[in-house]
């Protein structure tokens, strides 16, 4: 009775390993070699994960053959333009300067209904509004609006704004993350000292704590048990 879980948990570790190398990709971003071997391999998977008759490496093989076949077509289409273009397609422009593009709509098989589906998701109701709308190799509609359409930004009105970076997480869950720390030129004593400011015994108590690119402190303490958040 243990051979089906093994096998299953074998299949799986071997698929998240094989999908973490081929790339950090949505499933809308996968360009359409790259979806056609995800299929496959999840269906390689699944037929020696069900039938204990066929050998593991009956599976384990042809799942090894098309990641080495994904890898090379990536290194390829990463080297050359020419064959970038053969494997993975080029963007289509839909929409130019306000004036839908018929010929590439008949050519790419795009009904005018999805086209305007998209521009609505985009908060874009109108096409006299549209610069450019490019079908991008992923499938995605890209919209560049005209210049007179697009939000008013600080730079527009010569507005100087100080800099926003990202906040630094130095505790999740009670445990410090002594990296992070150490790259804000903290130690752990100026961060008990801060915990303790705050009302909490020590960092056991700590939910989450990130120190922001001003230099504020974010503490928020663990819920306790019985108690509402």
């Amino acid at each position: 009775m243990l051979i089906l879980p093994i096998r299953a948990a074998i299949l799986y570790l071997l698929v998240v390993l094989i999908i973490r190398i081929m790339g950090k990709h949505q499933i809308g971003q996968l360009q359409p070699y790259e979806l056609v071997i995800t299929i496959l391999i999840s269906e390689l998977a699944a037929v020696p994960m069900q039938d204990t008759d066929i050998p593991l490496i009956n599976g384990i093989i042809p799942i090894l053959t098309l990641l080495l076949i994904q890898v090379t077509l990536s290194f390829i289409s990463l080297k050359s333009a020419a064959a970038r273009l053969v494997i993975c397609g080029g963007p289509s422009v839909l929409i130019e300067n306000g004036k839908i593009v018929e010929r590439e709509l008949s050519r790419l098989r795009y009904n005018l209904t999805d086209l305007l589906e998209q521009l609505r998701l985009k908060d874009v109701p109108n096409i006299a509004d549209v610069e450019y709308a490019i079908l991008e190799t992923s499938g995605k509609l890209s919209i560049i609006p005209k210049s007179q359409k697009r939000p008013v930004t600080p730079a527009d009105l010569q507005i100087a704004t100080p800099y926003e970076g990202l906040p630094t997480t130095l505790i999740e869950d009670g445990a410090v993350n002594k990296r992070h720390l150490a790259k804000a030129n903290l130690n752990e004593d100026w961060l008990l000292r801060q915990v303790q400011k705050a009302g909490l015994t020590g960092f056991q108590d700590v939910f989450l704590a990130s120190l922001d690119t001003a230099g504020q402190l974010y503490i928020q303490p663990k819920t306790k048990p019985g108690r509402a958040s």
